[in-house]
């Protein structure tokens, strides 16, 4: 009796191991913290088979690490980060080509050119202004309708930006200053704002939150995090510049470590789904994927207020730009 309950015992664990083992993936994102808790809702639900390991950090940071980590790789995927790093990552030769499960439905804007792409982009989101219209009131600040406006006197220590080292909203705006200035005006506008300039954050997002605290009456930052503020009842509202908002692509690729890595495949082919898309669709007003709805408050055809990204370019001078940034404005 007790032989067969023993038995018994190891048969039930033999047929039960499946079903506790679950296949690793290790993710790298830059994606806002509250939105990676809304899509791995989905993923644990759709995709019950994955242990997701994840690192969130900014931009700035998770590039940096995951480039330095390039001879003891540790990331399988990159999830939800700048395509202009994508692209450096591309050119370092960190990347697997990876054509994943409906890529056809992606829109061209969206993904690298290779037949097998080397990154596929998920959304796209877009500098923003956030005033603080109660700073404002007391101080006698007129609302900002432009970058040419943050320039003038009356915003001398009212302004707080994102560093573009650290930030790829901080990035998406600078170069896209210096490419709609050319680099010689860009650069003298840069010093100019420089004199106005609070204090340059680390984060893309905390310019917008210390202006709906009341900290300072403008951040420039991106739109969701506007958006998120004024849902949340702070004096804000949300400015796009009439020259044009800087914009770029949240993107995914497939590491050489991940190249093997069934699993990792399995969460790139989730991430451009549509169910993935209908979340990312809460949140931004384009995902790489037509037909989904825009959401409240955002502008229903962003072509007509962003100024065209030359991504190539970006990603190219990245070094060469951060490098003269940080000469003029590092404190």
């Amino acid at each position: 009796m007790r032989r067969f309950g023993l038995l018994a015992l190891v048969l039930l664990l033999l047929t039960a191991t499946p079903s506790f083992a679950k296949d690793t993936v290790v993710i790298y994102t830059a994606i806002e913290p509250e939105q990676v808790t809304d899509y791995m809702k989905a993923v644990n639900k759709t995709l019950p088979n994955l242990e997701v390991k994840m690192l969130r950090l900014s931009t700035g940071d998770i590039s940096a690490r995951f480039m330095a980590e390039k001879d003891n790789m540790q990331a399988d995927v990159i999830w939800g980060v700048a395509a202009t790093n994508l692209m450096v990552f591309k050119n370092a030769g960190l990347l697997e080509p990876y054509a994943p499960k409906g890529l056809e439905r992606v829109q061209p804007l969206f993904r690298d050119k290779a037949a097998a792409p080397a990154w596929v982009g998920i959304d796209i989101y877009m500098s923003a202004f956030c005033f603080n219209t109660e700073v404002a009131k007391k101080k006698n600040l007129p609302k900002p309708e432009s970058w040419a406006d943050l320039t003038k006197p009356v915003y001398k220590g009212e302004i707080v930006m994102p560093n573009p080292a650290s930030s790829g909203t901080g990035y998406l705006s600078v170069a896209s200053i210096l490419q709609r200035m050319k680099e010689a005006e860009g650069w003298k506008y840069l010093d100019a704002l420089d004199k106005n300039m609070a204090e340059y954050t680390k984060s893309g997002s905390k310019p917008c939150k210390d202006a709906a605290a009341g900290e300072r009456a403008v951040g420039v930052s991106f739109e969701y995090v506007a958006m998120k503020m004024k849902k949340d009842g702070a004096p804000v509202e949300m400015v796009l510049p009439k020259e044009g908002s800087g914009y770029e692509i949240e993107a995914n690729g497939l590491t050489k470590k991940g190249k093997s890595n069934a699993a990792a495949k399995q969460f790139l082919d989730w991430a451009i789904s549509d169910e993935a898309m209908a979340l990312y669709a809460k949140y931004f007003a384009a995902v790489s994927v037509a037909g989904f709805p825009v959401p409240e408050g955002l502008p229903k055809d962003i072509s007509k207020v962003v100024y065209p990204n030359d991504f190539d370019w970006s990603a190219k001078n990245r070094d060469r730009i951060l490098a003269e940034w940080s000469k003029r404005y590092q404190k």
